[in-house]
């Protein structure tokens, strides 16, 4: 049986992936830092969890052990953990080269290095270091996630405000459609005939202009806060009112954002 391994099987995206693979059948190993206590939400049934340290190298090659398929999805926002992302990936990269792993899978944004923003260039070195690996390497190009923009909404609302950024529109993906991508990369990758190495787009089902997507945030979850378009400056700015995040073409999510505040308000 196919073994997957995931580093960052714990994170929000890493989870989508343990929990897609393991309703497959397929046999998946959670590799991070630290190994959630079996009362955890973040543990799904059927994984088998290990810690592991991909920057300094602790329980590394014992977690890669037998492993057929690395899926990386470690994400750091800020600070000295999200500088040390794209080395994290090289170092990914060379533990899986020794553990004669056959195929690596990463997550990343979709046009990642046309933004100058300091989170968008290390998600594009990460990129370039798979597609430079020699390996045999997919990687996925993801437009944004629900709850990510879900959350722009509920921050600014907080003080009263839902932002609608002027010219701006999104493209979001569920994380669960996120992750059937992966696995299906992850397996696929394993096919004598695959190509040596794959970029694969994956946008959500629809592309919708932030006000809109404001507007359904607040009827479905019922919150309170006055939509309020505002202008985004900065390298950002530019990137999104350019469309720089969209892949209409690649439009391979299921799951609508309006579908996805139903699942998670009737979730609570």
């Amino acid at each position: 049986m196919v073994l997957i391994a995931v580093a960052g099987g714990t994170g929000t995206a890493g989870r989508a992936v343990v929990a897609d693979a393991v309703g497959r059948g397929l046999s998946v190993r959670s590799v991070s830092r630290h190994v959630p206590a079996p009362t955890d939400p973040r543990r799904v049934a059927g994984a088998d969890y290990v810690a592991a340290d991909f920057r300094t190298g602790d329980g590394v090659a014992g977690a890669l052990a037998g492993v057929d398929v690395v899926v990386e999805t470690l994400d750091a926002r800020t600070g000295p953990s999200l500088k040390a992302l794209p080395a994290t990936s090289v170092a990914v990269l060379a533990a899986a080269r020794r553990a004669k792993v056959a195929h690596c899978v990463l997550l990343t944004i979709v046009n990642a290095a046309e933004c100058s923003m300091g989170y968008y260039q290390v998600q594009a070195s990460r990129a370039r270091s798979y597609e430079s690996s020699g390996m045999a390497t997919t990687v996925v190009y993801a437009t944004q996630f629900h709850n990510l923009v879900a959350g722009l909404f509920s921050a600014g609302a907080k003080v009263g405000i839902v932002p609608a950024f002027s010219g701006v529109s999104f493209q979001p993906i569920a994380t669960a459609d996120v992750a059937r991508i992966l696995v299906d990369e992850a397996t696929g990758g394993l096919d004598a005939r695959a190509e040596p190495h794959r970029s694969v787009q994956a946008g959500g089902p629809s592309v919708w202009s932030m006000r809109v997507l404001a507007e359904q945030w607040k009827s479905t979850t019922g919150r309170r806060g006055v939509i309020t378009p505002m202008p985004l400056p900065g390298s950002f700015g530019t990137f999104l009112r350019a469309g720089r995040n969209l892949v209409p073409d690649a439009a391979v999510g299921r799951i609508e954002f309006n579908d996805w505040l139903t699942e998670q308000k009737q979730a609570k």
